[in-house]
């Protein structure tokens, strides 16, 4: 079995910390270098729920894409929720590691795995990485569908192909116009408007957008957006990081088992559609 210094290596490979975002916490957070990794869970956030899923699954490692402590902490006290997680952590000999904005800009990314959860062909980054000569790194990516579908049929197939959550997929546009080309950003995605205006798509999938951001944007173009849940939008990296994994795992002999967490961690449970809404 490999060590989990040998591992993390791996992951850094795939996601090089150096291409976080500056406010941005990635990295290991838990963990003896020297322990043995066996089995690995990822999962989207670093909550109790997941923590205690790796538990009863006797998994050595835990990868989430969220930070567990982005802006820092002064204590692990277990009388608040992430001091739980921590405890819970180390009690159990279970390491944790965060690939997030460093998830964001690989080649493969979060945007890659969403984009290949609805079978599209991904052209481009939406805001290429300066530092990739190649121009396959960056954030959001450029896309294109096998066969043109309304705005209404596009948002159909994002409702069926990403997991399911209470918010469902919101829209904003003509449900008739016709989609060829999409921008897709897994996660938040408001801060891109001006990237994906200059990219020229018919339409805008992401999570997260506000009011104003997204009524000027539609006051600029029309421009469809479709606004999805964070979670469901970056869960699918979970699926392609672990694929990942696994190829490394055969290629080095580690024989690691790798599973994805399927526990719903959106903080939305529940949906109360208003009387007379349009559909």
């Amino acid at each position: 079995m490999p060590r989990l210094s040998e591992v993390i290596a791996a992951l850094d490979a795939l996601w090089p910390p150096a291409s976080a975002e500056d406010w941005d916490a990635v990295g290991t957070v838990c963990g003896d270098p020297d322990q043995e990794v066996s089995r690995v869970l990822f999962a989207v956030d670093p909550v109790q729920e997941i923590v205690d899923e790796a538990v009863k699954l006797d998994a050595d490692l835990l990868v989430t894409h969220h930070p567990l402590y982005l802006r820092g902490t002064t204590t692990v006290a277990a009388s608040n929720f992430k001091g739980r997680v921590v405890h819970t952590l180390i009690k159990n000999d279970i390491a944790l590691h965060v690939a997030h904005t460093n998830a964001d800009r690989a080649d493969p990314g979060v945007s890659d795995a969403l984009a290949g959860a609805l079978d599209l062909r991904v052209a481009r980054p939406l805001v290429p990485d300066p530092a990739d000569a190649d121009g396959r790194r960056g954030l959001g990516r450029v896309c294109e569908l096998d066969h043109p579908l309304t705005v209404r049929e596009f948002a159909a197939r994002v409702a069926e192909r990403l997991p399911a959550t209470a918010q469902g997929i919101r829209v904003a546009g003509d449900p008739e116009a016709l989609v060829r080309t999409v921008a897709v950003s897994g996660g938040s995605g408001d801060s891109l408007f001006a990237d994906v205006r200059a990219a020229g798509v018919d339409a805008f999938l992401t999570a997260d957008l506000r009011h104003h951001p997204a009524s000027e944007a539609r006051a600029h173009s029309p421009l469809a957006l479709l606004d999805a849940a964070h979670w469901a939008t970056e869960w699918p990296w979970c699926e392609l990081a672990a694929a990942q994994l696994d190829e490394i795992s055969d290629r080095h002999g580690w024989d690691l088992r790798v599973h994805v967490s399927k526990t719903v961690t959106d903080p939305w449970n529940s949906h109360s559609p208003s009387p007379g809404a349009p559909n």
